[in-house]
């Protein structure tokens, strides 16, 4: 175990933020085929996604379904967007909680106080923030190390109302699986399995597919 006092947390969350891979300045988009997975029913369709994060889904007539797909799309690729570390954090301080075996715990002080982040491994395995008046949580059980940074693999998000620190939402379980689809070494999001309870505790199981993926020039 380290030395509490020598634990410089700032720079351990720097170095693991550092540590996410990301696209390179130079990604102008990709499109490929969709299917929508969900209680026994297929919804299959196209869509691009632009080199601004849009994405178009086509073919697909359930506005319901297009949005869904549209958002699993925009949520994975708005986490690739490279931002400089101290123009996001300059203004935030980064104290220490605990050291255990699952981590390096801090809480955030500053600009986005309350924030908290655990490290493991030069990797950020729980984050819990308040974004657009909600706080969000996630744990990060499995990473892949794509040899120029690190994507969550398997991990759980789930919502909390900020007054009561009540769940607003299911918990939801999240399996991801990437491929590498040039020889720029972009990861892509190939599949991702989305399982949460419902009220009467069945499980319920969305899956998201995406298959002949091709970069935009």
């Amino acid at each position: 175990m380290e030395n509490l006092e020598e634990i410089n947390c700032k720079e351990i969350f720097r170095n693991a933020y550092e540590n996410r891979y990301t696209w390179n300045k130079h990604f102008n988009g990709y499109k490929g085929k969709c299917v929508f997975i969900f209680d026994k029913n297929i919804h299959e369709g196209d869509f691009i996604l632009s080199k601004e994060f849009k994405p178009q889904i086509q073919k697909i007539d359930d506005d319901r379904i297009v949005k869904s797909i549209a958002s699993q799309l925009f949520e994975v690729s708005i986490h690739r967007v490279k931002r400089d570390f101290q123009s996001l954090h300059s203004e935030n301080d980064f104290n220490l909680i605990k050291s255990s075996e699952s981590g390096i715990e801090m809480k955030v002080s500053g600009k986005n106080d309350g924030d908290k982040y655990r490290v493991k491994d030069q990797g950020i395995n729980m984050v819990y923030r308040k974004i657009h008046g909600t706080i969000i949580e996630i744990f990060v059980d499995e990473f892949l190390d794509t040899g120029d940074g690190l994507l969550s693999k398997k991990y759980t998000s789930q919502q909390f109302d900020p007054n009561t620190l009540k769940p607003n939402t299911q918990k939801l379980e999240y399996i991801d699986e990437f491929i590498n689809i040039s020889t720029s070494d972009y990861w892509i999001l190939n599949s991702r399995t989305i399982k949460y309870l419902k009220e009467n505790q069945e499980e319920e199981i969305q899956k998201f597919v995406f298959e002949e993926l091709c970069l935009l020039n």
